[in-house]
């Protein structure tokens, strides 16, 4: 620089590099903390909804302060966006339409679920992509491990004797059930429910959660008086040991919510052995370790005795395993790992549900069948906006639901057709028929990409798809918000991968 510039000019330039400074800071501080959000939500989302939305309120404060120091969001159009919207659209129309506006218009905000797809690309990139992945997988198959060691252990105390002066006759226990949560404490004998009693305040519902043909259950529980806290053994349980007969939940009391994440998780992790075992210069460690999360993901699916996510597990794999070889060898070994992994599930099933539940003759089974069957026959009655989200609530015998207990109609496509109307359904349709095919055409693309970890993401993705596709057609797994969110973040994943492959140029394209 002369000497002879205006002194202005001189001191411009080192102005504005004072001023870049701090702004490079802090976008590069948004960058990390927006990874450390999505580091935790991995962690989080198989066991605990109040930890991944910690984890994801970081990402959004990443999200807001790199827009405030660099005027970006990193957020872009992808082939996904017009069904998204008008799923998203059609979703608030049928609100302010509903049969009960209140109750719908206040059940939008779980439609906010689907910014995670958006959320996802604007900060995860190929690398980060499959480290994230894998974590998810890691902390699943740990809570997959827990609940097998949780079952052998046993939870709870079993109820052999209720003496005549119990307040626990005051619910539907008996003899054989387990107790296994009072006052929202988890409690493991006799002196310990005694306990909770005594030092739980006076004139209030003490909660009870219990295990009862194997099934959880919930109830307010009974009236706590002065009279009962005041005796010597105030449960009156006789107790039996623990039980060892009960649907696993990992670190969660939600066994359907549990099964749905870990189907996901396990079809990555599937994927990912594939992929690493095709190729030789992957380390052998990998193929091992991947194959040991996929057992031990199974294992805890098995464990929950979800039938229908057990089969959607078995589905997604032969996906899987056609779409990763040729070979009729290794395809007899997928068909054989398969049958032990639905024979495993069919014991589980039948050592603790109903004793007709392998046969769908139990109760759970007839109870879905009838309210299908309601729901059903009320779809043409609103067949543009539906019903309404949540509205079923304020008229479950009005409109024809048999019993008392309000439950949803067990499956995704009829619970949008009635709640939002035939349109909201096909445009449900449009999305995952639109992903899917997405995410095939990646991974087509991704099978002579020398990154191992990258083409198993998009392999595991394909059966993740089919089994999440299979399971909703008799369960409500799109309107379960955890199971949802993995949802939203494997699609931003699988947008991600399929760029990293394409160019990052390139718009992303459905392949046939």
């Amino acid at each position: 620089m002369s000497l002879h510039q205006p002194i202005a000019a001189r001191t411009s330039r080192p102005a504005a590099s004072l001023n870049a400074a701090p702004q490079g800071f802090v976008a590069n501080f948004a960058e990390r903390l927006a990874l450390a959000g999505f580091a935790l939500y991995s962690i989080f989302a198989p066991h605990s909804i109040a930890g991944a939305e910690i984890g994801l309120a970081l990402v959004g404060l990443g999200l807001l302060l790199r827009f405030i120091t660099t005027r970006r969001t990193g957020l872009r159009r992808t082939v996904m966006d017009a069904p998204i919207l008008l799923f998203a659209v059609w979703t608030i129309f049928s609100a302010l339409l509903s049969q009960e506006p209140r109750v719908s218009l206040a059940k939008l905000q779980s439609v906010c679920v689907l910014f995670l797809f958006y959320l996802t690309q604007a900060f995860i990139t190929r690398r980060t992509a499959v480290l994230l992945v894998a974590l998810m997988i890691a902390s699943g198959a740990a809570g997959a491990l827990w609940s097998a060691a949780e079952i052998t252990r046993g939870r709870g105390v079993v109820i052999a004797e209720l003496s005549p002066e119990s307040p626990f006759r005051a619910l539907p226990l008996g003899a054989g059930d387990a107790i296994w949560r009072v006052g929202a404490e988890r409690i493991s004998s006799v002196a310990e429910i005694d306990e909770v009693i005594k030092r739980s305040p006076a004139n209030a519902l003490l909660s009870v959660s219990a295990i009862k043909d194997g099934e959880h259950a919930e109830w307010k529980g009974f009236l706590l008086t002065d009279d009962i806290k005041a005796r010597p053994e105030p449960s009156g349980i006789t107790g039996a040991g623990r039980s060892h007969r009960f649907r696993a939940s990992g670190w969660t009391r939600h066994y359907e919510t549990f099964s749905e994440t870990l189907q996901i998780l396990a079809q990555l992790a599937l994927g990912l052995a594939f992929a690493n075992w095709q190729r030789r210069r992957s380390p052998r460690w990998r193929v091992w370790l991947a194959l040991l999360a996929t057992g031990a993901l199974a294992l805890g699916i098995a464990l929950t005795a979800m039938r229908t996510v057990t089969l959607a597990l078995a589905l997604g794999a032969i996906v899987v395993g056609w779409r990763a070889t040729r070979d009729s060898r290794a395809r007899l070994l997928v068909i054989a790992a398969i049958g032990l992994m639905l024979a495993m599930g069919a014991f589980m099933v039948w050592r603790t549900r109903a004793s007709n539940a392998l046969s769908l003759q139990d109760q759970s089974a007839s109870l879905r069948w009838r309210v299908a069957r309601v729901g059903l026959s009320r779809v043409p009655l609103h067949p543009i906006f539906g019903h309404g989200m949540d509205a079923i609530k304020s008229h479950w015998n009005e409109w024809g639901f048999p019993g008392e207990q309000v439950i949803h109609l067990h499956s995704t496509p009829l619970q949008i057709a009635f709640e939002r109307g035939l349109p909201a359904l096909l445009f449900w349709l449009w999305i995952v028929a639109r992903f899917w095919l997405l995410t095939a055409g990646a991974e087509r693309r991704a099978r002579n990409n020398l990154d191992a970890n990258l083409h198993g993401l998009l392999l595991g993705a394909t059966g993740a798809i089919t089994g999440f596709l299979c399971s909703s057609l008799v369960n409500y797994n799109f309107g379960d918000a955890e199971v949802a969110l993995v949802f939203w973040w494997l699609m931003g994943i699988v947008v991600v991968s399929q760029r990293s492959i394409i160019g990052d140029n390139a718009e992303p394209e459905v392949v046939d």
